[in-house]
């Protein structure tokens, strides 16, 4: 629970070995901006119109050096990690924290909720674009028609093998990737020694000249540069399965350093003319006998990189279940030992399909480039833009601090915003899509459920007038557990089975799962428990937005209060509502239409809460809305 505004609960931090954490972080949280090296430079000098001079070359460098320190190391590393929800990050924690915790407030519930959109579809680009490119450093040994082939076969087996979890495979993770950030360091290093004069470009007055001095070029070339910090928001996103100190010390530590020389190593082989116009420098580095090696090292750190994005979706996915913002999917927790390590099929198959068709539609890196950079950017401003907040209300700044602050950080990402806007409509335009459609799917869902639940307090009366009036009914024998959204109302299940049925059990449980706007709940503040007389219970189960919910467990939890269940003889009533629109829904008739099919398709409450299935009644009903 939080024990101060934007504190963490020391029993919710992340505990093991720090040297082990800090390995899982290297394999979990950099695979995206990791394998960045293989094509943001080559996308930076394509976009320059492929020339190749020193100047130009020089100037990249400088932009890539300085976007990875702002952006990166200050930005995100520095500053942002410190704006945890109970130590979990991502932009749905950050959301819950400023726009649910303190009072709903729909403006940042919104910009939670595109920030979350934008990054699914970045989700599915992020495979695609990173195996090709790891492959197509293949060209001299295997013809450039079978790089494609080969990267949708090993796209369709990361997907594929998902079901089974990444348990064991997941170890292999820390290991594979610190190699892979030794040998891109070790292989910069090698560059830069024949050409030491690349370092000048760590004077930012390199990259300024080349940004300034080029026009809409040097704009042009600043969408590519970004590409180099892609990976940026992963490090926020995934702090909760390491905690910030393991990602710091592994990025300042290996991470940046082996980024930089790789980059300072990739421009020293362009300035000395190396690079033929379709070649890309990432590759040039490596000795000829060692190119093969160095692909199937690359390929295996792509691999992790998409194991990793779809992992952090499917972990995405649960968050925005709890908060309301998603149907109730089913989810398959593949391993006993992390609670990270979950599956969500719907999302897998759906994440696959996009992936697939972006690769075959783009066919190349260097096309899927131009769709990349516009998710990422647009979700980093949103995160500067609430950002802002938590400066203010979280770690209570002065406003002058908060704007000057958060007006760079909002300043630099408008830029690349900007940037990465001029290669839209040459498929940018593809993810701006996806994150429109989402978007719009999302608020449709978390819209149409406050109208829902609004319509049902009208169809039924205060709980404890219900107690008074049937309190001479006669009873049956056992207990009824019935799902509700409000503990003070009597629950629509309840009245129907009493006017229908005619039936009033002798034990009756209204049960009420809240999810908090926290990451977890301690067991110990689990469970509330209130007898209401005449055998009437009402019971709070309270889970963080990272946890699931589970009823039969939570029963069992209840004999420690005098409260005993055995489960053969305990029935569990929940409400299966069918959605009908009204002639003048104020949803209007697309949205309405849509909740209906959302609401349909919905995983049922008594899978998603874990509850018996022979043990369920449910009972139908009607709403217009």
């Amino acid at each position: 629970m939080t024990t101060a505004a934007g504190a963490t609960d020391p029993t919710t931090r992340p505990r093991g070995n720090f040297a082990v954490m800090a390995l899982g972080a290297l394999g979990v949280v950099y695979g995206d901006i990791g394998t960045s090296p293989l094509y943001t430079f080559k996308a930076a000098l394509e976009w320059a119109g492929g020339e190749a001079t020193a100047a130009v070359a020089l100037g990249m460098l400088s932009l890539i050096v300085w976007t990875l320190v702002i952006t990166t190391s200050i930005k995100y590393v520095a500053i942002v990690m410190r704006a945890d929800n109970d130590g979990e990050g991502g932009i749905l924690a950050l959301m819950s924290l400023l726009g649910l915790r303190y009072g709903e407030r729909t403006a940042v519930i919104a910009i939670g909720i595109l920030g979350a959109a934008l990054l699914y579809g970045h989700s599915a680009i992020t495979p695609a674009i990173s195996v090709l490119s790891a492959l197509e450093g293949l060209k001299t040994p295997l013809p450039a028609p079978y790089v494609l082939p080969l990267s949708i076969v090993i796209l369709i087996a990361v997907f594929g093998l998902q079901p089974q979890g990444t348990a064991r495979i997941g170890r292999l993770f820390g290991p594979v990737m610190t190699l892979w950030f030794v040998t891109i360091g070790v292989l910069g290093l090698v560059g830069v020694a024949r050409h030491p004069a690349v370092l000048a470009a760590l004077d930012p007055r390199y990259g300024l000249d080349y940004l300034f001095g080029h026009g809409l070029t040097g704009l042009l070339v600043l969408g590519g540069v970004f590409l180099c910090a892609t990976g940026a928001e992963a490090l926020y996103a995934d702090m909760g399965h390491f905690g910030p100190r393991p990602i710091r010390v592994a990025w300042y530590g290996l991470v940046l350093p082996s980024l930089l020389m790789n980059y300072a190593g990739q421009t020293a082989v362009v300035v000395d003319g190396e690079v033929a116009a379709d070649a890309n420098p990432f590759f040039v580095l490596c000795p000829t006998a060692l190119q093969l090696p160095l692909v199937a090292l690359a390929t295996a750190a792509t691999i992790i990189a998409s194991q990793a994005i779809i992992s952090g979706t499917f972990s995405m996915t649960r968050q925005a279940i709890q908060l309301g913002l998603c149907p109730r999917l089913h989810i398959t927790q593949t391993s006993s030992e992390g609670y990270g390590q979950i599956y969500v099929g719907f999302v897998n198959w759906t994440l696959m399909v996009l992936t697939l068709g972006l690769a075959v539609s783009f066919r190349s890196s260097a096309n899927l480039a131009a769709t990349f950079g516009i998710a990422v950017a647009l979700t980093m401003l949103l995160t500067s833009l609430l950002m802002f907040l938590a400066m203010r209300e979280v770690w209570g700044w002065s406003l002058l601090a908060s704007v000057l602050v958060a007006g760079v950080f909002v300043i630099v990402d408008f830029a690349f915003v900007a940037a990465n806007t001029m290669k839209v409509l040459e498929g940018g335009w593809v993810l701006l899509v996806v994150g429109a459609t989402l978007f719009f799917a999302m608020s449709t869902w978390r819209q149409g459920r406050t109208a829902l639940a609004k319509k049902l307090e009208r169809d039924t009366l205060p709980l404890h007038d219900f107690i008074a009036q049937v309190h001479t009914k006669a009873r049956v024998a056992g207990t009824a557990v019935y799902m509700t959204s409000r503990t003070d109302m009597v629950p629509v299940p309840l009245l129907h089975n009493l006017k229908h049925n005619k039936v009033l059990h002798q034990r009756i449980v209204l049960l009420h799962v809240i999810t908090e706007n926290i990451p977890r709940v301690r067991l110990e503040k689990r469970l509330e428990l209130v007898h209401l007389g005449d055998n009437f219970h009402s019971m709070i189960a309270h889970y963080g937005f990272m946890q699931q919910p589970n009823v039969p467990r939570l029963l069992e939890r209840c004999s420690t209060q005098d409260l005993h269940f055995n489960m053969m003889d305990t029935s569990f009533f929940v409400g299966r509502v069918k959605i009908v629109p009204e002639r003048k829904s104020r949803l209007g008739a697309i949205r309405c239409k849509l909740f209906e099919a959302m609401h349909r398709n919905a995983l049922a409450a008594t899978e998603f809460f874990r509850i018996p299935p022979n043990r369920v009644i449910e009972l139908g009903g009607q709403v217009e809305i």
